[in-house]
Order: C-alpha cells, then sequence, then structure tokens
C-alpha cells in the first residue's frame, strides 16, 4: 500500500491515524525534532494510566505549566482520553498567580517544567499541592520526574475512557480570571470530535489533503491550543515554535511546506518590517490560510499582508465562551475593515443598554450564541449572568452590522473614551497611528480632564533607531490630521520602550491608563 492510498484510507482522530500509521508524523517538537502519531499516543496513553493510578477520575482537574512541545501536547492528550479537565497555564504568571489557577480548580495533578521551576514550586507550595501529584520535564525541586508517571505502564489506552475538555481561563483583566468550565459531553474519545472537523471546514481544512500546520504562540492560549490539537487530530502535522521569529517563521514555512497558520496582527506588522531582501527570500506559496484573530488589525497591515502572500488570509473573531464571525481574504477586500459573518450555526446580535436589538449600522454591544451550548465561570455565577441576555453573552465589544450581516468592531466597551458627551474608539485611531514608519506599536485610551471628562492620550513605542522627540510627536499628529477628524486627534503622545503585550499580541492597556487615572485620585 502507497503512502498516498494510506492516507485516503485513514479516518481522522488521534488514537486512529496511530492506529493505522503510526510512523506518520505529528509534531515537529522545538527540541526534539519529529514525532510520530505513534509515539505521541504512547506517551498519551501512559501518561493517562498513570493520572488514573494516582485516583485521578472523570470530572478531575490537572493544570499543565509547559513550553511549546510534545510534553504538553502528551498531557493535554492524556487528559482529553481521561474524562479530565485540563488547565494550560500562561507560564508568564508569577508563583502566587499560578497557585491561584491551582486552587480555583481545584487541580488533583500538577505537570510542570524546570524553565519555570521558581514559579512551579512557589504556587505548588502555596496550593498545598501533594508532593506525590507533582511532576516535572527536567530537575524541579519537590517535584517528581514526569517518567515516573509513565514508568511502567502500557502503551495502550487505558480503561474507562471518556472525552474531558480544556478549562479555559478568561484573561482576567479585571479582577481575578475566571475558568470556563463546559460540561463533559461523554464522546468516545477514539473518534476525532465532529466540532473539530466543523470548525476547520469554516476555513476550508479538510483532513490529511497534505496539510501542515505553523504554530508560533504559546499553546495556553485557547485558540493556539485549539488550532494545534484539531490539526493533529485530522492529520495535519504540527511544527512548533518555541520562540516566535518573523524570519524564521518564513523559514519554517518553507522547510515544511507549511499550509496553515493562526497568527495575531502584532506578527504581521514585525513581518512587515522585514527587510524586502530578507521577506523575498523565502517561498511561502504553499500557504493556503493564514488565519488571525485576538486583537484589531489595521486595515493597511491586512492590505500589506494581502499583497504578498494572497487571498489566503482569514480574520476571525470568536470567544472562549463560544461563538464567532470569519471572513476570507477576497471578502475582505470587498468589505474592508469586517470581521465577518457569523459561523455556521453561530448566531451574532448588536443590542442596546436596555438589550434591544438594533438594526443595521447602529453602534451597540455585540452578542453571541454558538447552537444550543453553554458555559458557565467556573464560582462565579454573578459574572456568567452579568455576561448574558437570554441565552447569548458578551464579550462587551461594540460593533455594528452591516445590511448585508458582516460585523464590524469598533472597539471593547470598556476601552471607549467619552470626550464631551461623544463616544471615541481608540482602535480607530491606534490603527492610523501604527502605520507610520516610525511607529512599532501604540495604545490609545482615555486620561481625566476637568472640561471634558477624558481626553485621549497615545503611548506610542518608537521603532528601532527612533527616538523619542517633540519632532516626533509633531510628526505623528500631523500624520493622523491627515487620517482623523479633529476631536479623535490625540492631545498628548508619551512614549515607552515597549508596550507591555502578552506573547499572543494581547495589550494590557489598564497596565498603561492606570496610572494617570491614580493620579488624578491622589491629586483630589
Amino acid at each position: 500500500m502507497t503512502a498516498e492510498t494510506a492516507t485516503q484510507n485513514a479516518s481522522p482522530g488521534l488514537w486512529r491515524i496511530a492506529e493505522q500509521q503510526p510512523e506518520r508524523i505529528a509534531v515537529v517538537d522545538p527540541e526534539r525534532g519529529e514525532i510520530s502519531y505513534g509515539e505521541l499516543v504512547a506517551k498519551a496513553n501512559r501518561y493517562a494510566r498513570g493520572l488514573r493510578e494516582l485516583g485521578l477520575r472523570t470530572g478531575d482537574v490537572i493544570v499543565l505549566l509547559q513550553p511549546n512541545g510534545v510534553e504538553l501536547l502528551a498531557g493535554y492528550f492524556a487528559a482529553m482520553q481521561s474524562g479530565l479537565y485540563v488547565v494550560v497555564v500562561n507560564w508568564h504568571l508569577v508563583g502566587s498567580e499560578i497557585a491561584y489557577l491551582l486552587s480555583d480548580s481545584e487541580a488533583k495533578a500538577f505537570l510542570a517544567h524546570e524553565r519555570f521551576a521558581e514559579a512551579a514550586v512557589a504556587a505548588a507550595d502555596e496550593a498545598g499541592m501533594p508532593p506525590e501529584a507533582r511532576f516535572a520535564v527536567g530537575d524541579v525541586p519537590g517535584f517528581r520526574p514526569v517518567a515516573e508517571l509513565a514508568d511502567g505502564q502500557s502503551e495502550e489506552p487505558p480503561p474507562e475512557r471518556t472525552a474531558g475538555s480544556p478549562m479555559l481561563y478568561t484573561s482576567g483583566t479585571t479582577g481575578k480570571p475566571k475558568g470556563v468550565r463546559r460540561p463533559l459531553t461523554g464522546d468516545d474519545p477514539h473518534e476525532a470530535p465532529v466540532a473539530a472537523r466543523w470548525f476547520f471546514g469554516i476555513f476550508g481544512l479538510e483532513p490529511f489533503d497534505d496539510h501542515v500546520h505553523l504554530c508560533g504562540s504559546p499553546l495556553y492560549h485557547t485558540a493556539v491550543l485549539n488550532f494545534v490539537s484539531i490539526s493533529i487530530h485530522l492529520g495535519h502535522t504540527a511544527v512548533l515554535m518555541d520562540k516566535w521569529e518573523p524570519e524564521e517563521m518564513l523559514r519554517l514555512i518553507e522547510r515544511y511546506r507549511v499550509t496553515h497558520s493562526h497568527v495575531v496582527p502584532t506578527q504581521f506588522n514585525r513581518l512587515l518590517a522585514l527587510p524586502e531582501e530578507v521577506r523575498s527570500r523565502y517561498d511561502v506559496s504553499s500557504l493556503r490560510n493564514v488565519i488571525h484573530g485576538a486583537a484589531p488589525c489595521p486595515n493597511e497591515v491586512k492590505r500589506q499582508m494581502l499583497d504578498w502572500w494572497g487571498p489566503v488570509v482569514t480574520e476571525y473573531y470568536a470567544a472562549t465562551e463560544g461563538g464567532g464571525t470569519a471572513i476570507s481574504g477576497e471578502e475582505w477586500l470587498r468589505k474592508p475593515g469586517s470581521v465577518g459573518r457569523p459561523w455556521p450555526g453561530s448566531t451574532v446580535k448588536i443590542l442596546d443598554d436596555d438589550g434591544n436589538e438594533l438594526p443595521a449600522g447602529d453602534v451597540g454591544t455585540v452578542y453571541m450564541r454558538m447552537g444550543s451550548s453553554s458555559f458557565e465561570y467556573h464560582k462565579d455565577r454573578q459574572k456568567t449572568e452579568k455576561s448574558k441576555v437570554g441565552d447569548m453573552f458578551t464579550l462587551g465589544d461594540v460593533g455594528y452590522l452591516d445590511e448585508d450581516g458582516y460585523l464590524y468592531l469598533c472597539d471593547r466597551k470598556s476601552d471607549m473614551i467619552i470626550s464631551g458627551g461623544v463616544n471615541i474608539y481608540p482602535a480607530e485611531i491606534e490603527g492610523e497611528l501604527v502605520v507610520h514608519p516610525k511607529v512599532a506599536d501604540v495604545a490609545v485610551f482615555g486620561v481625566p480632564n476637568d472640561d471634558w471628562g477624558e481626553e485621549i492620550k497615545a503611548v506610542v513605542q518608537p521603532a528601532p533607531g527612533v527616538s523619542p522627540s517633540e519632532e516626533l510627536t509633531g510628526e505623528l499628529l500631523e500624520h493622523a490630521r491627515g487620517r482623523l477628524a479633529k476631536f479623535k486627534l490625540p492631545r498628548s503622545i508619551d512614549y515607552l520602550d515597549e508596550l507591555p503585550r502578552d506573547p499572543n499580541g494581547k495589550l494590557y492597556k489598564r497596565k498603561l491608563r492606570d496610572p494617570y487615572w491614580q493620579e488624578r485620585e491622589r491629586a483630589i
């Protein structure tokens, strides 16, 4: 049987592929290189049996503090076939923040990596994790080697198999993060999740079909983990990057003939900043769909990427809680600035503050629903109810639908500036400033003004080799005057060496905004 025939006869699903094509490459690990489906499944099965031996049962929780690699994926798939909830931790968090996740989720096992040893030890101690529940890749004081979890265990699937679920924590930009805990489905984990094939179908990504996925962002992000795990379930090799670099991404695309990837606009900015001779050095013709989300993408940046890579750039808007929209590159050129129409089975409406649906063109709060799915914020019924109107929920984003049902986002409701009674959306101003060649990154927000309530402040990260100056401020404001109405112009610009973003591009705007308001409160 030829490799092509074997693929044609294969069925999607991690464990099925491992049975039918054990030598097929599942993962390219940043350190260990190519890992086959057979190897990945064997490790996940041993870990699953080890967790059962520890006493974990359906509905229990494990926490993973791991960099991108096969160890994280083995722990994840061990949980997903054992009816466990799995929390994948942002490794930028400090010990006390991780301890909160361990305690709040009521974790029964903690699998960490020596790269994050200090935070792992502090978190486990503070949360009171028992020594027998602590495991580590490498040397972490007080943690058992993760190999002990698998020692002596069979490579066969564990008994009592049932589908588990990620337990995803919201970002926690206000207050403590909250876990999104969905009811377990009771599905057979041996079957590829129906939702996985449906979701990739939105982007035209079918099982097998010589697909290769490139992952350049940390797997602790919801969307990143989804794209990698679904790719593996559908027979797509997942190439993992340990740290994203723009030229390295181009090299990997050419080396592995990458067909799809999931990125954020910040990465587009850095790719476009590469010298033309570097950009033209690599063959990216294998790309079929480069999917971006998580943060607004300025129109000019999107146009430049479409000019470079062609209409393979797809945008989507979605939530951990469920539901979303998508728009292809070709559609976007007809509807610039839109994040698309609802996915099949997803509903999007614009409501006013009283919960009434608004007509096309009117700006209001964006509410969504995904089929009949439900969720709750773990241990926080009040937050769950506050985010909902009927069976629809909101992330607090503000936008409108056009007459064809395409969604346009204006900004986060919490980020909106109200100056002299006028609503001003920072994302629009940021989108115009960031395309200036002397700007590497920008954040816009409201600061106190005695007459107007708020005034517009811009904080700029200058491009490499550019120094802050009054001349630069004047140049940026002149640039903005030609693109924005007068009432949208920043009243002042401050400068920082680097804006506070996480590796997935999310801007921690409160860290920038809060000091200005705290100074006002002290003055009062």
